[in-house]
């Protein structure tokens, strides 16, 4: 290790990593910070993921960072632009500086004689384990793994001749051109997917088990471009961003109010792009309600241009098995590949998968109640940046990083040395960190933290409400226990 002992360190060089350096450096001057990144590269998300059509879900105005404006035309932006904002970002703040490369965290272990943290990370260059400390640690490695992604034990998988790959493990000697291709999924990653393979594909077939809500939306914002010609960079991009917002938090209220309603609209919003309605019905019809599980985004209808251009279709049914020539389904119907992508989902991973140890005892984060959706009960001078599951993820993140200066600041100024949450209403109830009926959700949510009936250990997945709480509430709250190092 270059240095034995930082002020913060940040675990991940991803969109939220990089954004918690540029806010540790501007709102914490003097104190020493380093970042910790697994990957050779930053970008996280980003970066690993090279599948084609590769894109936000979220407008650029809310997945961007809220002190450098987004200024390219796009608004739905592919993924090596995005990759290049948060070069571009952590090189023109000098947050790149910062970063160690190849350097596992793998074991934390808190001291309260000490009042520090003591990091063990791999060194993957050298093959070496090293350690330093940390007053405080936030975490920014997201919320899945980033070895491997979720694919089903489907049956006779191996005596299918084509090739079967997940979008997470896409390579460059991944072929396509000219191929019959199914994808299996319903998800963001599949109707992305979907489209882009279909510019080359024989054909592509999304094979799905039920349908998902599908909402089309602009790639460009005319709003946000007439604005920008208008008024100064940033002050465009504030109101550009609050716009969306209010767009969003309006959006989400309606349909949690009124699901039925909202489950008509949306369905009336894809028979308009397919005209025939039993294909809607059967195929754009989910069974859930809107936001019980993340309403997908296409681009300019790119996907129902591919159906209605019949490069694609929609299949819905459950396999029963692979065979040599591609998959049966349960119905008895055959769907003929060269190549099957199990757009399948990811396995969530908490802390990214990392060991945790108070004063020699093993912490279990799935044991504890999430405090302001960023610490977790008990654990002292530890934060996590989480995105909302209802609007875009740098939203939450920047105002995390705000709330985890403005707790430091406070330790300082009182000559505090710890920070730690604790529960002390023995009336609160514990809820799931993740209200979401999706599979990725199910499987692996049991190893995070839980959530609280009440504020300050609710996530109340709503923006507006989370500014004024984090950016102008209190940080010595009843809920927060500090005290100083021992003599």
């Amino acid at each position: 290790m270059q240095s034995s002992h930082v002020d913060v360190l940040v675990v991940g060089a991803g969109l939220s990593g990089v954004g918690a350096g540029y806010y540790i450096q501007s709102r914490l001057k003097g104190r020493s910070y380093v970042i910790l990144e697994a990957r050779d590269t930053m970008g996280g998300t980003w970066d690993l993921f090279r599948y084609p059509g590769i894109r936000s879900d979220s407008d650029m105005h809310t997945l961007g960072y809220a002190f450098r404006p987004w200024t390219s035309p796009r608004a739905i932006a592919d993924g090596s632009s995005i990759l290049q904002y948060i070069r571009d970002t952590a090189s023109a703040y000098g947050v790149d500086r910062h970063i160690r490369y190849r350097h596992a965290v793998e074991k934390v272990s808190w001291s309260s004689r000490d009042a520090r943290w003591t990091v063990t990370a791999l060194d993957k260059a050298s093959g070496e384990r090293g350690q330093l400390t940390a007053r405080f640690i936030y975490s920014c490695t997201g919320y899945y793994d980033y070895e491997e992604g979720y694919t089903p034990d489907f049956p006779g998988m191996k005596s299918f001749r084509g090739r079967v790959v997940h979008p997470q493990k896409w390579g460059p000697d991944v072929d396509y051109a000219g191929k019959r291709v199914v994808v299996i999924g319903s998800g963001a990653t599949a109707v992305t997917l979907v489209p882009e393979l279909a510019k080359q594909a024989a054909h592509v077939t999304m094979l799905q088990r039920s349908p998902t809500y599908i909402l089309s939306l602009p790639g460009r914002d005319a709003i946000a471009e007439a604005l920008k010609k208008a008024l100064p960079s940033q002050t465009a991009y504030d109101a550009v961003r609050w716009k969306n917002v209010l767009i969003q938090m309006g959006f989400y209220n309606y349909c949690r109010r009124f699901p039925e309603h909202a489950k008509g609209v949306l369905v009336s919003f894809v028979e308009r792009h397919l005209k025939d309605q039993s294909d809607v019905r059967e195929h754009f019809t989910p069974s859930y309600g809107p936001w019980d599980q993340r309403l997908c985004v296409v681009p300019d209808s790119d996907l129902f241009r591919a159906i209605k251009h019949g490069t694609a279709s929609v299949v819905t049914g459950h396999i029963r098995t692979f065979t040599e020539r591609g998959i049966e389904l349960e119905s008895g119907r055959g769907l003929e590949a060269d190549l099957v992508v199990t757009a399948t989902g990811l396995k969530l991973k908490c802390m990214g998968g990392v060991a945790c140890e108070i004063d020699g005892r093993p912490v279990s984060f799935s044991q504890s109640l999430v405090y302001k959706g960023m610490m977790c009960s008990d654990v002292p001078n530890l934060a996590f940046a989480t995105g909302y599951t209802n609007a875009s993820w740098t939203l939450k993140c920047d105002l995390t990083s705000e709330y985890v200066c403005r707790l430091i600041r406070h330790m300082d100024q009182e000559g505090f040395a710890a920070c730690t949450p604790r529960r002390r209403d023995p009336s609160i109830e514990e809820l799931p960190l993740i209200d979401f009926s999706s599979g990725y959700v199910q499987r692996g949510i049991d190893q995070f933290p839980r959530q609280g009936s009440a504020a300050p250990w609710r996530l109340y997945q709503n923006y507006a409400l989370d500014l004024v709480t984090l950016r102008h509430g209190r940080v010595d709250d009843p809920s927060m226990e500090f005290s100083k190092a021992p003599a």
